[in-house]
């Protein structure tokens, strides 16, 4: 098995991945929202637009 992160071998201790730090490289991938899954349901899109202007109005990040 290799790790989704960089592709080494996994270690046992962290596994899927191959170290601590590749662990902690995921986390703050879901922390951050890159694994975000897309949506197209409408309700969505109009809370991310709000959110963008937001963030324009106020130059704050949406929470």
């Amino acid at each position: 098995m290799t790790c989704p992160i960089c592709g080494a071998e996994t270690v046992k201790e962290y596994r899927p991945f191959c170290s601590g730090r590749c662990a902690d490289r995921d986390l703050v991938k879901w922390l951050n929202g890159s694994y975000a899954v897309p949506s197209n349901d409408p309700e969505d899109i109009e809370a991310a637009a709000e959110a963008s202007e937001a963030v324009q109005n106020d130059g704050q990040k949406p929470h």
